[in-house]
């Protein structure tokens, strides 16, 4: 029986998007986000930046782990280890080659570097206008001191590279703070403003594409409230004050997804402690029946769909 003319003449199946998922070593959220990405017919490719390199010889001008014969259809940035100088210069390097390649990044290598740079997150959400306890970073111990002084009342000192609720102290008095070497000679002090309830409570709010995904409030005996630290997660619904100020620090580091930490002062006023641009969300995919990475692909999928409609119309 002859082929008909539409059968004779169909175009061949696009290939499956590839998407590179760039992480230190696989986990939960790697696999739910392969699950994820499958249902939607992309594949996702497990990359280390690590194992990438600039390499001048090739078209692209990168070495990009498992994609020798063309670039990834978009990077999907989970997490990214510390390291030497060099070396995170180098990976960010990457990231930003790649978007400058016409890749799509989430997070791209801007973003990252103002989440990760604490300092910078808290320039960023004051500059914006939005409401965050004021926080103060230098090298300097004495002027470190001087602030302490001068505040009289507790501050929390932070490494200004870090996650997962590690290395934070409470500063009460000028001998309080430490060595510089302590903290990579670095100073990064904010205001105090938790308020025992009970216990101590912030708000996590999981943020993609302009919306709140998710949310979450994390409860703990102390004041770190890190899932990772011990707090606890407990299903919540952000309020109108708290989605606004989410989705605006969101905008303000230029991240297509965050999470987003909210604590609430005495007057019950809600401000911004820190977005973080590679945000787990296994505490917070216990307390609500939302498929987190079934989101995240999905709006990654759109926005890719809309990028190539957009370039086959030019």
């Amino acid at each position: 029986m002859p082929r008909s003319r539409e059968t004779a003449h169909a175009r061949p199946t696009a290939p499956a998007p590839r998407i590179a998922l760039v992480l230190d070593r696989p986990d939960w959220h790697a696999g739910e986000l392969t699950k994820a990405f499958a249902a939607l017919g992309a594949r996702i490719v497990p990359v280390t930046l690590p194992s990438c390199a600039v390499a001048t010889d090739r078209p692209s001008g990168l070495d990009i782990a498992a994609f020798a014969d063309r670039l990834p259809d978009a990077v999907l940035v989970r997490s990214m280890s510390g390291g030497t100088f060099e070396a995170v210069t180098l990976r960010l390097g990457l990231l930003h080659a790649l978007r400058d390649l016409g890749v799509m990044v989430w997070n791209d290598a801007r973003a990252i570097e103002r989440c990760v740079d604490k300092s910078m997150t808290s320039f960023l959400l004051a500059r914006a206008g939005i409401p965050t306890p004021a926080t103060w970073a230098m090298e300097s111990p004495d002027v470190a001191r001087a602030i302490v002084r001068r505040e009289a009342a507790p501050l929390v000192l932070k490494p200004l590279f870090g996650s997962q609720g590690r290395g934070l102290k409470l500063i009460r008095r000028p001998e309080d703070l430490p060595a510089p070497a302590e903290v990579a000679g670095v100073y990064y002090l904010q205001r105090y403003v938790a308020v025992e309830r009970d216990g101590f409570r912030d708000f996590r709010l999981l943020v993609c594409q302009g919306r709140v995904v998710a949310a979450m409030m994390r409860h703990a005996p102390t004041w770190i409230t890190n899932v990772k630290q011990g707090g606890r997660p407990v299903a919540a619904v952000a309020d109108a004050a708290m989605r606004d100020l989410g989705l605006r620090a969101a905008a303000a580091v230029g991240a297509d997804f965050a999470g987003v930490d909210i604590v609430h002062a005495a007057d019950g006023s809600p401000s911004v402690l820190e977005v973080n641009s590679m945000p787990a969300w296994s505490g917070l995919q216990k307390v609500t029946s939302l498929r987190i990475a079934a989101v995240l692909a999905g709006d990654m999928m759109t926005a890719l769909g809309e990028r190539r409609r957009r370039g086959a119309a030019l």
